[in-house]
């Protein structure tokens, strides 16, 4: 089967490389006899799995001594409900700032749970920007401040952390996470969902510093409790062992890669040939305000809306898949996190060209 580039927003694209080894050891785990997907959660070969993944992503983080991480069930949205479970801390409110799709899940979440104060937002501008630091209303008692990293519907990107004094700053990083290098220091929390740049779906990781674990609601699900789940290992329950095993492939590959300074460089190759292609272009427009747009995922539209069915058609038949627009927007989205080489972007681009020529 001839594979094809596939700019799916997730469950993404896998390196081809983490494909191979995964199918290599698919019936037998070095010399157990067994799938890694037979092993059990309790077992040293598991065990040895997960301290593996889980020093990796250390390593590529940087993650201090004093930030506990997990591997947790649920992907991001479970983390919608569990941050605010576990870092509530009885205050008043928790600040949010609201720059499309997902952090709008996010906030829904929230209320759940108390107050939620916005701190900004980028409803006016249909969610193409993200509003000026300067003109968010933060609240200094906040218990957190929570911002999308990476919105990958609507495409704008969040390329340096925002300041915000001493209010514990809580990123959702879905869908950029691993993607450039980050300084963990300057977060109380980092969440984000594997089925981007780390593996499957159903899996999300937790990077949370330590002093603002233990006081979790009342009534929090043991499986959301952080600090049971850190002093279990992140095995309150039988987590998802497959999904584990992959995000360490992931990481490895990552290294392999030669880490994420080596990664952005990557990725920032990869959108600029991108957007040059959309820029450069009568057809073809991003609606995204060049100053955030995502290097992960690319929203376009035609000029011609007529013609968005035949593009995706057509390029589909080239080898060029599941580049929808979200059905909440339509148009075309190109996501390119990590795992989609740069071979795949210049087809693209070549194809957008020529598909320019013929119908522009």
């Amino acid at each position: 089967m001839t594979r094809v580039y596939n700019f799916s927003p997730g469950p993404a694209a896998l390196p081809n490389a983490v494909l191979e080894k995964a199918r290599e050891e698919l019936e037998g785990w070095r010399a157990t006899g067994m799938s890694p997907m037979e092993l059990s959660h309790r077992g040293k070969e598991f065990i040895s799995i997960a301290e593996k993944a889980e020093a990796d992503l250390r390593e590529l983080l940087a993650v201090p001594k004093h930030y506990k991480v997990l591997f947790l069930a649920g992907g991001a949205s479970g983390q919608f409900a569990a941050v605010p479970m576990n870092l509530w801390r009885g205050r008043r409110t928790a600040s949010y700032v609201s720059t499309g799709y997902w952090s709008e899940k996010a906030i829904a979440e929230a209320r759940l749970f108390g107050e939620v104060q916005i701190a900004a937002s980028g409803k006016e501008s249909n969610f193409t920007t993200i509003p000026p630091r300067a003109t968010w209303r933060v609240d200094p008692d906040a218990a957190y401040l929570h911002y999308t990293a990476n919105e990958t519907i609507g495409g704008v990107e969040f390329h340096a952390p925002p300041e915000v004094g001493d209010v514990p700053l809580v990123a959702d990083m879905s869908s950029n996470i691993l993607s450039r290098p980050v300084d963990v220091t300057q977060y109380a929390l980092i969440y984000g969902s594997a089925q981007k740049n780390l593996g499957l779906a159903g899996l999300a990781v937790v990077i949370v510093r330590e002093d603002l674990i233990g006081h979790a609601w009342p009534g929090t699900p043991s499986i959301f409790d952080y600090p049971q789940q850190a002093d279990e290992r992140s095995m309150v329950n039988t987590p998802p062992t497959y999904a584990v095993y992959m995000a360490g492939l992931m990481l490895e590959w990552l290294k392999e890669q030669g880490g994420l300074k080596a990664i952005e460089v990557h990725n920032i190759r990869k959108a600029t040939k991108l957007y040059a292609a959309i820029d450069g272009s009568s057809l073809y427009s991003s609606p995204v305000d060049p100053a955030v747009r995502s290097r992960m995922n690319a929203p376009f539209h035609l000029a011609d809306h007529t013609l968005e069915k035949a593009f995706l058609e057509e390029a589909k038949e080239a080898g060029l898949v599941t580049l929808e627009g979200h059905r909440s927007v339509g148009g075309v989205r190109a996501s390119v996190y990590n795992a989609m080489p740069e071979e795949g972007v210049d087809a693209l681009v070549s194809f957008m060209r020529d598909f320019e020529k013929r119908r522009g």
